[in-house]
């Protein structure tokens, strides 16, 4: 195993050394700034104009003109991109900057109010009472009153990062909202999703009740039922996969102080082999069953830049089969899993050996794979609206199930060669433009092509508010509804593209991103 050397720094400070993005000429930026004029207009009915919270999405069924149906219920994510969104509109012109400020701070001013966990958000609100909610159209959580495993005391550790985000987003773009996003967030404390319990050098410690992977954050935690009490561990599980959307709350964790550098570490870049120490061998998990085993790859040990404690990390990769293409494969192969970070977080700036370099091979593989194996005339799979109008939703991804996968087991003789950690838990039927809009930052000319060609190509994609969110690539069938989500995602990267990655330089001044800069140029995870 290779030793690494500490950082020289473990706090930099703020940083704004985000690279300058030009990649796009004056017509191709005039069609962009059109269609974040369209997108945005899709706000001005999403948002309920009694709580200021954003709906869930909002259906135009058969592409009517007037909404045919709404989803009246929201969540942190929601939130948090909705204010990325508000940000976005600003430094597009928009909306003027004291329009902004009465948007994203009338929503905050209902957010202080809303129930919350030691500022937690749960997992669903009831957009015209602001009450929580067990789940959409579920029973209002005041009829609850003992805690219980269900979404009632539930709080998402993702949903919640991307509900700090635009908080953080907020505080540096709108100055005169600083206080109350300050406020908001100072009463959150990302340590309550991280498992603090003894660590081993191995992937997991035995000696913790189910050989527990330590160090990594949950999923999730219920309010009033912690994981340290009796068998209550038993309905946590954690985030383990780092190329994920839940990294987000690893950057803002570590960057507030709430999470050791060991959070990093101790996530698996790929799902890894057992360690290479003899007393490993036995209790780590077989990972045989992976979309593609064996991988090539390494034992890297790193010595983290705050604590000065060597971690041995599996630097492995996937190949995408029949080509030199290495990636770092996300966990169902969905593009928001890899690039949504981005959008915030300056990877393609910081990380241009780790994960930044990792979200140029993601769209990669996902325009390589739909366009050559699957024949498709365009790309970006995610997930997203099913492509009708029944209000169904889809994970949607690109795992390379047309290539060889064998299973538990598998081996040099017998190996599996997807493109995706999991087998089967995506399909790879329906584009979502929102994908496409994702890899403007790292594939841009390739992403606007596509952009183009799927109005062009399937013109029932776009309505009033922009496009709609899902299509059949093959029959050409549109599932005609806006979800704030994936709306919100593509006004943030119009915001990146045109206005030289704003958001990502907004994020790049708070001091919270010192984690963000320091832990991504430490690593090389794909080694060509």
């Amino acid at each position: 195993m290779m030793l690494l050397p500490a950082a020289a720094s473990a706090a930099p400070g703020p940083a704004t050394s985000v690279a300058r993005f030009s990649a796009l000429n004056a017509a191709q930026r005039s069609s962009l700034l059109a269609i974040a004029r369209d997108t945005w207009k899709f706000y001005a009915t999403d948002v309920d104009p009694t709580t200021h919270l954003p709906l869930d999405n909002v259906t135009f069924a058969g592409g009517s003109a007037t909404p045919t149906g709404y989803g009246r219920y929201t969540s942190a994510s929601n939130i948090g991109v909705y204010l990325w969104a508000v940000v976005a509109a600003k430094d597009l012109g928009l909306i003027t900057s004291a329009q902004a400020n009465d948007l994203a701070g009338a929503t905050l001013t209902e957010v202080a109010q809303l129930r919350r966990f030691d500022g937690f958000l749960f997992q669903w609100y009831d957009t015209t009472t602001g009450h929580v909610i067990r789940n959409p159209a579920d029973i209002d959580c005041t009829t609850e009153t003992t805690p219980t495993f269900d979404n009632c005391y539930f709080l998402s550790n993702v949903d919640n990062g991307w509900y700090a985000s635009g908080l953080i987003e907020v505080r540096q773009a709108l100055p005169a909202l600083q206080p109350v996003a300050d406020a908001l967030l100072a009463e959150m404390n990302f340590g309550l999703f991280y498992d603090s319990r003894p660590e081993t050098h191995c992937n997991v410690n035995p000696a913790v009740t189910g050989n527990q992977p330590t160090g990594q954050m949950f999923g999730g935690y219920y309010a009033g039922l912690p994981p340290d009490v009796g068998d209550n561990w038993l309905h946590y599980y954690h985030n383990g996969a780092l190329y994920s959307d839940p990294r987000i709350s690893a950057y803002i964790g570590m960057g507030l102080h709430q999470m050791p550098g060991n959070v990093w570490w101790r996530s698996w870049r790929e799902l890894p082999p057992p360690a290479p120490f003899p007393d490993c061998q036995a209790t780590d998990p077989d990972f045989s069953w992976q979309g593609q085993w064996p991988m090539p790859g390494t034992w890297v040990t790193y010595t983290d830049p705050q604590s000065g404690q060597p971690f041995p990390v599996w630097e492995g990769h996937y190949v995408y089969t029949g080509s030199d293409l290495t990636f770092i494969p996300t966990f169902a192969g969905g593009m928001f899993e890899g690039l949504m970070a981005n959008e915030v977080v300056p990877e393609t700036s910081w990380g241009s050996h780790s994960f930044g370099r990792a979200d140029v091979r993601t769209a990669r593989v996902q325009i390589k794979y739909a366009t050559q194996q699957l024949g498709y005339p365009v790309w970006g799979m995610s997930p997203s609206s099913t492509p009708d109008d029944s209000g169904g939703y889809g994970g949607f991804g690109v795992e390379g199930l047309v290539f060889p996968y064998y299973g538990v087991g598998a081996d040099a003789s017998h190996p599996s060669q997807g493109l995706s950690q999991c087998h089967g838990c995506a399909s790879e039927d329906v584009v979502t433009p929102h994908a496409s809009f994702l890899a403007l930052d790292v594939t841009p000319q390739q992403a606007y092509a596509n952009i183009s060609t799927l109005r062009s190509q399937y013109p029932g994609i776009y309505g009033v508010d922009g496009f709609f969110d899902a299509v059949n690539p093959t029959t050409g069938a549109v599932g005609h509804r806006y979800l704030v989500l994936d709306q919100s995602m593509i006004m943030a990267a119009l915001d990146n593209a045109l206005q030289n990655r704003a958001l990502q330089r907004y994020f790049a001044d708070d001091p919270v991103s010192w984690a963000a800069q320091t832990y991504l140029g430490l690593e090389k995870m794909i080694v060509d």
